[in-house]
C-alpha cells in the first residue's frame, strides 16, 4: 500500500477547459477523496474581453483579460473543490494562425521538451495515479490543446509516475445531440439539417464512435457543480451557450464524461467506469 493519497492530475491549456471536459470528474473524484491537482497552461489572454471583444479590437487588454481569466479559475477551483492548482503561465496562442501563435512567450512557440520538463517536475512532486489530457489534435485543433497533448505525453514518458493515461473525447452519439439542442436554442451549427437528397448530415470528425470511447464516467451528481463552475467563467462567450440550457439540461447533456485508455498498468478491463479501477 501506498502511503500518500491516490492523485488525479488534469492538463488543460486555458481557464474553463477544465470545467467543460473534466469538471465532473474533478469534482467527483476530490468528493471521494482524492487528490486533485490542475494544470493550467496558459494565461487565456486571448479570451474574451469586455462585452465579448476579441484580441487585436478596440478595449481588449491582453493583461485584464488574463487577469479576470486567473480570478475566474480560482472561482471554479473552489467550486470543483479542486486540491492544488498549477499554473505553468505561458501565453495565450490564439486560435490556429492567429498571429499570437508566434508571439515571443506563447505557449505554441515554446519548445516541446522546455515545457515538459515543468510539467515533469510537477508529476514529480505530486506523483499522480492518473493523468488526464487531450488527445493529439486536442479534441478539435486548438495549437494551445495540441501542445498541452504534446507536453504532457513526453513529461509521462520522462518520468513513468502515471499508471493510468486518458485523453477526452465525446461520444458522436452526444455531438448529435449537442448539435441538435445548439439549433434549438437558435445558437450556429456548422452542418445543414440535411444533407444532399434528405439524406442525414454528417457530424465533423470530433470526438470517437461510441464504441472506441473506453471510460464513461458518470457525473450526474456533480452536474450542478460543473455548471457552476463553468458559469465561474461567464466572461468567455463561447460559454453562454452552456450557461442558457440551464442546470437541468446541462446535467442531462453532460452527465458523463469520456476518455480513452491510452496507458496503463492495472490490467483493469474496459470498457470502465471509473478512472480508478484498478487503483483501489
Amino acid at each position: 500500500m501506498v502511503d500518500r493519497p491516490l492523485t488525479l492530475m488534469a492538463v488543460h491549456a486555458h481557464p474553463d477547459d477544465e470545467a467543460t471536459g473534466t469538471g465532473g470528474i474533478l469534482a467527483r473524484y476530490a468528493a471521494e477523496g482524492i487528490r486533485t491537482v490542475l494544470v493550467t497552461c496558459t494565461d487565456g489572454s486571448c479570451g474574451d474581453g469586455p462585452g465579448g471583444v476579441k484580441p487585436g479590437e478596440p478595449g481588449h487588454d491582453p493583461a485584464a483579460v488574463a487577469a479576470l481569466r486567473r480570478e475566474e479559475l480560482e472561482e471554479a477551483c473552489r467550486v470543483l473543490k479542486i486540491g492544488e492548482l498549477e499554473l505553468l503561465g505561458y501565453a495565450d496562442s490564439g486560435m490556429m494562425g492567429w498571429a499570437q501563435n508566434d508571439a515571443p512567450g506563447s505557449f505554441w512557440r515554446t519548445p516541446v521538451p522546455e515545457a515538459a520538463e515543468r510539467l515533469a517536475e510537477l508529476m514529480r512532486e505530486y506523483q499522480p495515479d492518473v493523468v488526464v489530457t487531450y488527445d493529439e489534435n486536442g479534441f478539435y485543433g486548438h495549437p494551445d490543446h495540441i501542445q498541452a497533448h504534446r507536453i504532457t505525453m513526453e513529461a509521462v514518458a520522462r518520468t513513468g509516475i502515471p499508471a493510468k493515461v486518458y485523453w477526452t473525447t465525446a461520444p458522436r452519439s452526444m455531438m448529435a445531440e449537442f448539435g441538435r439542442i445548439v439549433r434549438e436554442l437558435g445558437g450556429d451549427w456548422d452542418l445543414p439539417e440535411e444533407g444532399e437528397d434528405g439524406a442525414p448530415a454528417q457530424m465533423p470528425e470530433i470526438g470517437l464512435p461510441d464504441e472506441e470511447i473506453t471510460s464513461w464516467v458518470d457525473v450526474t451528481e456533480f452536474g450542478p457543480r460543473k455548471f457552476e463552475a463553468l458559469k465561474a467563467h461567464a466572461s468567455q462567450s463561447e460559454n453562454i451557450f452552456f450557461l442558457n440550457m440551464g442546470v437541468e439540461r446541462f446535467t442531462q447533456l453532460m452527465g458523463h464524461e469520456t476518455f480513452v485508455r491510452v496507458q496503463d498498468k492495472t490490467g483493469a478491463a474496459t470498457p470502465e467506469d471509473d478512472l480508478f479501477a484498478g487503483l483501489r
